[in-house]
């Protein structure tokens, strides 16, 4: 891997670790749940760290935030185990869920989820990325 190609690597690690990080911070305040926050959090840790993942393979991807579609691109030996329920769910996080109306509001346990979710894709990414 180039040298450039390995500094846009770590940018993606670096955003996915920021929306973990935001999304595991929001979880522990339990005054305050902020599902809504906590989910659209956890979709973008899944998201960038699925899109290092495919640059690490060489694998070029649209500007979406459809993780189906993500993980569609990704070589069968790279794909995270995400049933497509689950991968459904987190993009609603990044599309229909980010604006009001027409849908029942995440709950804490939807928000618990998410997290679960990010945290599991977060760990095999890193593994395979050799983090």
């Amino acid at each position: 891997m180039d040298d450039e190609t390995a500094d846009t690597l770590k940018s993606w690690v670096q955003k996915a670790e920021e929306d973990f990080e935001a999304a595991r911070r929001l979880m522990e305040d339990s005054e305050l749940c902020l599902a809504g926050a906590i989910g659209f959090h956890s979709q973008q840790c899944v998201e960038k760290y699925l899109k290092a993942l495919l640059i690490q393979a060489g694998v070029d991807f649209p500007k979406v935030h459809d993780i189906e579609t993500i993980v569609g691109l990704m070589p069968a030996g790279i794909r995270p185990e995400l049933a497509p329920e689950d991968q459904r769910k987190l993009t609603d996080y990044a599309t229909i869920l980010r604006y009001p109306g027409g849908y029942e509001p995440p709950t804490r346990s939807d928000a618990v989820r998410a997290v679960e979710l990010a945290r599991k894709v977060r760990e095999a990414a890193r593994r395979r990325l050799g983090l």
